[in-house]
């Protein structure tokens, strides 16, 4: 008698295992980052109105407040979004105080003292000059040198924000506080990217504003301002959108661009800044802008779309292209 040999049933194929998730490609990237710096500068450009409202409020106090409440809203933030928050240490204090002193403290500081000796476009031309100055000191921090095409591209940039904004006039002293404006706002930048790669945007946007919380807060208590209680309702909604959108938005898009694009070509995006202005002051009821800012317009836009196609090693603390987490510092 013989028996059947028994039959084994047929084994299901294997899927093949999960690939790991990749990052964006490159390109993805650099198009967020880029978003993100022109959103900020547009934040800031639209802001000149605003800023104008606190012409007569108590310098100090209105600036405490408003840095107070931008702290706030980014605490809040990063623990919602799950972001974390590290103390500095060493050299790193030292770094960030000097962000705070430049472009937070002595920037606010130097435009109202140079008010008084010349007329708001000669700040917005200073302001211009920063897509320049980025280009040329932004390789150099990185221990690389200027590219010519990156530095065409920000002084053409440069010229057309110039053209948008106007000359105006200034005495010596008005000159003086100018490029001590020009200086803040690149020191803003630059003194920035040594502390980026470990607390990010998020890290330094924090620190830089409860540091100047803090020095705002003495100011006022010397300057004998006190309390913000001077503030009327039309500078405490001037406060609030300054403190939510010009600083707590704008300082996290800002610093994630740097981050993403480096210094140079990041600072190009400081040429939206003038244009925001110019197109929101039309947009609020203002007269259309003249020819020759719409020429100026087009300038920065050029210059943007030359600057921005030119390839740049990898910024400062960017994540790397195969999408592995960076190693935790």
């Amino acid at each position: 008698m013989t028996t059947s040999p028994r039959t084994r049933p047929a084994r299901r194929p294997q899927s093949p295992p999960a690939a790991p998730p990749t990052a964006p490609p490159a390109t993805a990237r650099a198009a967020v980052a880029v978003l993100a710096g022109a959103t900020a500068m547009g934040f800031v450009g639209g802001s000149v109105g605003v800023s104008a409202e606190l012409a007569d409020a108590p310098l100090a106090a209105a600036q405490a407040l408003r840095y107070a409440a931008a702290c706030l809203l980014l605490l809040t933030a990063a623990r919602l979004a799950g972001v974390p928050l590290h103390r500095p240490r060493g050299a790193e204090w030292g770094w960030l105080a000097a962000v705070t002193g430049t472009g937070l403290l002595l920037f606010n500081v130097a435009l109202v003292r140079g008010a008084g000796h010349a007329d708001p476009a000669v700040f917005g031309v200073a302001v211009a000059g920063v897509p320049v100055a980025l280009a040329l000191a932004g390789p150099l921090l990185e221990g690389r040198r200027p590219r010519a095409g990156a530095v065409l591209a920000a002084l053409a940039v440069t010229a057309g924000a110039a053209l948008v904004q106007g000359f105006g006039r200034s005495d010596a002293t008005g000159l003086l506080w100018a490029l001590v404006v020009l200086l803040c706002e690149v020191g803003f930048t630059l003194l920035a990217v040594p502390v980026l790669a470990r607390h990010g945007a998020w890290g330094v946007s924090v620190h830089t504003t409860w540091m100047a919380t803090a020095a705002f807060g003495l100011a006022a208590v010397a300057a004998g301002e006190g309390a913000p209680s001077g503030l009327t309702g039309r500078h405490l909604l001037a406060v609030a959108y300054l403190a939510l959108a010009v600083t707590a938005v704008a300082f996290v898009l800002w610093y994630s661009c740097v981050r993403r694009l480096g210094p140079a070509r990041a600072g190009l995006l400081t040429g939206v800044a003038p244009v925001a202005a110019a197109v929101s002051g039309m947009l609020l009821g203002g007269p259309a802008p003249a020819p020759a800012v719409w020429a100026g317009i087009a300038v920065v836009a050029a210059g943007l779309g030359l600057g921005l196609l030119i390839r740049e090693p990898a910024a400062v603390g960017a994540a790397p292209a195969s999408g592995a987490p960076p190693r935790p510092t």
